[in-house]
């Protein structure tokens, strides 16, 4: 944070009068009010006023007031401000006799920044609570400390008149509170109760496939809503950035049916809980976990299960459905009234204690956020409709944050973390760089600022490519950037990149390698300035390589100006490309004939492949037909799950990894054993050095052959993953003085492996990398790109 000191005042106790601008997160959080109440305190006169480019006070007064003041401006600001800068300007006293807040400003530059949405505060829950307050169970309490912020903007400065709360004309009693200096709520743009709306409605499926929707005549919706979770139903909820789909997370029936219309396979869902206290027999959480599930945030925090779960009324399970195979439970608390109103307050009736809130959408597209789309859309997917009449502006999804190492580690950035920027180490020409086809996140960037989009999704549906066109251009609506050039990846079919070339307009596209992009985003958010280089540790499923193979389990030697591919995975063959991702036994079959390990039948993988299907893989693999070259560590993974018969289908991205991650959880603590790779020499003189899967392969047949138990195999192939990558950055500093490792890429995810390579390279004198701002995954494909191609760039 730059912030200039306040002036030093001399000379005679005259009026002095000074112009403050103040930048940052400073609008939406109570700011105004907050300078208000400090300038009356010190008896100065002036007014403040909300610009485009933040928040410009005026204060006139004796000059040890007006330097008081500008001491404190910054440093007792709003719990939710946060202050990048402070300029002052000492101007002409004009003898005002009062200190006033003016209506704001439209002109100037875009500088501000708009704060996320925040979870619900607690002195607004008093007063959900509270038989007494006039806002007794209103499903949209809110105030200059908590509720919607980015969802609802619809352009700058942020006041009521540019947000979706525009179409409901405050009554007079929020009026009141909305111009007391002294209240919660003064200037709390989205200041709402019973009298002035919002308001929430209810609908039930009509009768037969495709009925009409028909509104249900109560006076609490919301208890209707609960009494159908109850009995069983799914429930389409509109939020603060779309739809949740919910269900009772204890209910067998409901949970399956939910999983079935959603086609989902065995993807976990996430729950929400009405606290902490509903959740301690379920799983384990450290303080931080803690922090986390109960701050302003309130993501989705991925936590251990416990081995010693219990039950009883009060304190259900979740249904088996919930999550099959998964180490962890996604769990979130509530964090709007609607979804305390829900599981309820004290004293209401009972109803379900732990839902099942999954994004309401069809698997594979955007969140929901228009009524009548919801209506169209989710048709097929929920028994009822809990909404309201707020317009949603800005799709946002829930973020999902897991701890590793007591350190946060974002799985999926948006509410609650977006549109907030991350500070860049090095400057950059202004530019927009379009992400990746998976897990999309475009990110504006200029000068040592980047702006990174809310989670998007996967690029290969129509939808989400219109909410990739939405979203830039929300993001340029609320950031003074305009792209010069665009940043995109290298692969030819990328639907992203293809969207950078047909709207560059003249502007260069820059294309940069995926793996690159990865190591660059952990060096960007860890604040390297690229002058030393780091050995990039990028481990993930898919990334395009620059010989044509798909990287994946690459070392690469790399600054933000470029790269030195160190060392990868040797090849084998990807049999039938996305056909292996989906169906992991291929992998391992792949991995087994170039390995040289026959197909004997006592192997889970073998066994797992249908009969029919074997022989024509053996051909496609003897024929190198269709089988693309890959150095994945993701599909290494896939191949080490399939074979020791932990997983042969992956239903969603991922599966495989995750439940081999969860097998080496339960595998015994005195087991230390670990399968080693093979070092090969480099093909060239000057290439990079191959490390062999295939003593790993044997070591694994012969374990279980041996009747090794699959958790001890998963085990000792982490553990075998986490010493190739001690050893090869080892190699790297004897031969290029490399003391710095970046570990990033999606499988990086997984927090057993994330750990120990750390634990390793610590021990070892490493600084070490890790991601705690953006998901390791692609998800933070588009920071690394942006500062890649925009600080090297091409001529205009």
């Amino acid at each position: 944070m730059s912030i200039l000191p306040p002036p030093t005042e001399a000379g005679p106790r005259t009026a002095l009068r000074r112009r403050i601008i103040v930048r940052g997160v400073v609008q939406g959080v109570g700011f105004r009010p907050y300078v208000h109440t400090l300038a009356t305190s010190l008896d100065l006169t002036g007014h403040v006023t909300n610009t485009p480019e933040g928040v410009l006070a005026e204060v006139e007064g004796v000059p040890e007031a007006v330097a008081r003041f500008c001491a404190r401006i910054a440093r007792d600001a709003p719990p939710l401000a946060r202050v990048d800068a402070v300029d002052h300007q000492e101007v002409p006293a004009t003898g005002s006799a009062a200190f006033t807040i003016l209506a704001s400003r439209a002109d100037g530059p875009a500088g501000t920044l708009i704060p996320p949405d925040t979870a619900t505060c607690a002195a607004c829950l008093r007063e959900l609570a509270d038989p007494a307050d006039r806002r007794h169970r209103h499903p949209f309490v809110n105030c200059t400390h908590c509720g919607p912020r980015f969802t609802i903007v619809t352009g700058l400065p942020y006041d009521r008149a540019h947000t979706t709360m525009a179409g409901f004309p405050m009554c007079p009693d929020c009026a009141r509170e909305y111009a007391d200096p002294a209240d919660r709520r003064f200037h709390a743009q989205p200041v709402a109760c019973p009298a002035c709306g919002p308001r929430l409605r209810l609908l039930v499926a009509g009768a037969g496939t495709g009925g009409t929707p028909e509104a249900v005549t109560t006076a609490d919706p919301v208890a209707a809503a609960r009494a159908l979770l109850a009995d069983g139903a799914i429930l389409a909820v509109k939020g603060l950035g779309g739809y949740h789909l919910a269900c009772d997370a204890a209910h067998p029936d409901a949970v399956a049916l939910l999983r079935s219309r959603k086609e989902r396979g065995d993807k976990p869902f996430a729950l929400m809980a009405r606290s902490v206290d509903d959740i301690g027999h379920l799983v384990r959480f450290t303080p931080e976990e803690r922090a986390l599930l109960t701050g302003a945030v309130r993501p989705i925090v991925l936590l251990r299960r416990r081995t010693d779960a219990s039950c009883t009324p009060a304190h259900p399970r979740p249904a088996p459905a919930v999550a099959p195979g998964s180490p962890d439970l996604g769990i979130m608390l509530p964090y709007t009234p609607v979804h305390h109103l829900l599981l309820g307050l004290p004293g209401d009736p009972e109803g379900p204690r732990l839902l099942v809130m999954t994004s309401g959408n069809v698997s594979g597209e955007p969140i929901v956020t228009d009524d009548e789309e919801a209506l169209r859309r989710l048709a097929h997917l929920a028994d009822a409709w809990l909404t309201h009449d707020r317009p949603i502006h800005v799709p946002c999804d829930d973020s999902v944050v897991r701890v590793c190492d007591g350190k946060p580690l974002v799985v999926r950035r948006a509410r609650g973390y977006a549109p907030l920027p991350l500070d860049l180490p090095v400057p950059v020409r202004p530019a927009l760089a379009v992400g990746g086809d998976l897990k999309n996140t475009c990110c504006l960037g200029e000068g040592r600022r980047a702006w990174l989009s809310a989670h998007i999704g996967d690029m290969d549906d129509l939808a989400t490519q219109r909410a990739f066109d939405r979203a830039v251009t929300q993001l340029e609506s609320l950031t003074p950037v305009r792209p010069a050039l665009l940043a995109a990846d290298r692969h030819p079919g990328y639907r992203s990149a293809g969207w950078a070339e047909r709207h560059a307009a003249g502007r260069p596209v820059v294309r940069v390698q995926h793996h690159h992009a990865h190591v660059a985003a952990a060096m960007a958010e860890n604040g390297l300035d690229g002058t030393r280089p780091v050995l990039g540790v990028a481990f993930d499923g898919t990334g395009y390589g620059d010989d044509g193979a798909v990287w994946g389990g690459e070392f690469l030697l790399a600054d933000y100006d470029g790269f030195t591919r160190f060392a990868h995975l040797a090849y084998v063959p990807l049999p039938g490309g996305d056909a292996a991702v989906h169906r992991p036994y291929r992998m391992a079959l792949a991995h087994l004939r170039a390995a040289g390990i026959d197909w004997s039948a006592d192997l889970p993988c073998v066994t797992a492949c249908p009969g029919g299907e074997l022989p024509v893989l053996a051909r496609q693999l003897e024929r190198n037909l269709n089988c693309v070259p890959t150095s994945s560590m993701g599909r290494l993974f896939d191949a080490v799950s399939s074979l020791a018969g932990v997983c042969h289908r992956a239903g969603y991205e991922a599966q495989a990894a995750v439940e081999l991650e969860a097998a080496a959880l339960d595998a015994p603590a005195r087991d230390t054993a670990a399968y080693a790779f093979a070092l090969r020499a480099p093909e060239a003189a000057d290439g990079p050095v191959r490390a062999d899967a295939a003593p790993v392969l044997t070591a694994i047949v012969a374990d279980l052959r041996a009747g090794t138990h699959p958790a001890a195999v998963a085990a000792r192939f982490h553990r075998g993953v986490a010493d190739l990558v001690h050893l090869l950055c080892v190699r790297a500093r004897e031969r290029h003085g490399v003391h710095t490792v970046a570990l990033t890429g999606g499988v990086f995810l997984n927090s057993v492996l994330s750990s120990a390579c750390a634990a390793a390279l610590d021990g070892d004198g490493f600084t070490v990398l890790r991601h705690h701002l953006v998901p390791p995954g692609d998800g933070g494909l588009a920071l690394g790109q942006l500062v890649v191609a925009a600080r090297t760039g091409v001529p205009d």
